[in-house]
């Protein structure tokens, strides 16, 4: 009998070397008699709406058939929520899955896409699994995108240019305004994905308004998804509005039946309960601006969020600060020696979360940015 473990000459692609791992936020853990609380995954802290459960209910009792690969029901009601033909939807398992579809459907090996950075954490994991080369482009010293160094970053290799507004995981959009130029800039053979997957919780009157944008232009598409504000994180639906050449595209490039059955009928379900929803999102807004103004006013620089989440831009200190928080119970999502990540969940777990930064900060003093080095003049 053959030894498994010994090299059986098996070729696996060149690229998976580049391809960085993907890491999900921790589970809650803390120490004992401490309350735990998980606010490291941007996860909706509300339980789904019982109207939804109950259709989830009835859904399970058809796992036994395929689900419906073309989402159709779905696809109709978002084409009405939205206002745009069916058949500029596409769909696919969360907006990461769609985002694989989109880079699958664009970029040959050699290709370049280019996005901010630190920006969503699975942008260089699906360029690389592509065979693509990411082109990422330093934030300024205010967590927010360089539109202009992204542009000058687009070379006659780029396919792809991803706008992540709101920024995952530091929180600012960009506006109307600014998107609006960037995209009369950038070449209409590139393809824009604006990458909305925190919509729901945008208040600022600037934002981009991404339909209207992408209905002139071609090259333009919108990337959103049910995980957040809709709550649907585990059943992992998302989908893109794209025009027509695009659409299809990302279908050809979907998983067959990737879309199940109970995910379909969760979706179209908190669709139709979008006011109920609403209040929840709006919650958590309330919670949001609570909580950056209690830590602005405790001397941090926290950058203008307009997510479920908030940033602490603390370099080689965010180790110490996710412990500490760790050691109360919180457990936060740290992004290597750039910073933490915490996001707005239950009233409980904001207040510790206060409390742990108010303490960090007494016996850690934080420079304001405007002090720290950047990489602002350079393009990339």
């Amino acid at each position: 009998m053959s030894d498994p473990t010994r090299d059986n000459g098996v070729q696996l692609r060149s690229a998976l070397d580049q391809v960085p791992a993907y890491v999900p936020g921790k589970s809650a853990s803390a120490p004992e008699g401490v309350t735990a609380y998980k606010i490291s995954s941007n996860e909706n802290p509300y339980s789904p709406l019982p109207s939804v459960l109950e259709v989830v209910r009835e859904a399970a009792g058809s796992i036994n058939r395929y689900p419906d690969m073309a989402v159709t029901e779905l696809t109709q009601v978002l084409a009405d929520t939205l206002g745009v033909p069916a058949e500029h939807i596409a769909t696919g398992t969360g907006s990461v899955g769609v985002l694989g579809q989109v880079i699958a459907a664009t970029c040959d090996p050699g290709d370049e896409v280019v996005y901010a950075w630190r920006s969503f954490e699975a942008y260089p994991i699906v360029t690389a699994l592509a065979g693509a080369s990411s082109v990422q482009v330093g934030l300024d010293d205010h967590a927010r995108h360089r539109l202009d160094a992204m542009h000058a970053a687009i070379t006659d290799r780029t396919k792809v240019v991803i706008v992540c507004t709101p920024n995952n995981p530091t929180g600012p959009m960009v506006t109307h305004a600014e998107l609006e130029r960037f995209l009369d800039a950038v070449p209409s053979r590139v393809l824009v994905v604006i990458d909305e997957a925190y919509v729901e919780f945008v208040t600022d009157e600037e934002a981009p308004r991404s339909l209207e944008l992408y209905r002139d232009r071609p090259n333009v598409m919108v990337l959103r998804t049910f995980s957040k504000a809709y709550g649907l994180a585990g059943l992992r639906i998302g989908y893109a509005v794209a025009h027509p050449p695009v659409a299809s595209a990302l279908r050809k490039t979907a998983t067959p039946f990737g879309v199940n059955s109970i995910a379909q009928a969760a979706a179209v379900a908190s669709l139709k309960a979008f006011d109920e929803l609403k209040e929840r999102v709006d919650a958590l807004v309330a919670e949001r601006t609570r909580v950056v103004e209690l830590l602005r006013g405790q001397g941090w620089f926290i950058p203008e969020t307009q997510a479920n989440f908030v940033w602490f831009g603390l370099g080689e200190r965010s180790g110490d600060f996710a412990a500490a928080a760790q050691e109360a119970g919180l457990t936060l999502r740290q992004y290597g020696t750039d910073g933490v990540r915490a996001t707005i969940g239950e009233t409980e777990a904001n207040d510790v979360l206060i409390q742990v930064a108010g303490d960090f900060l007494a016996a850690n003093p934080v420079e304001p940015p405007d002090t720290q080095a950047t990489d602002t003049d350079d393009p990339r």
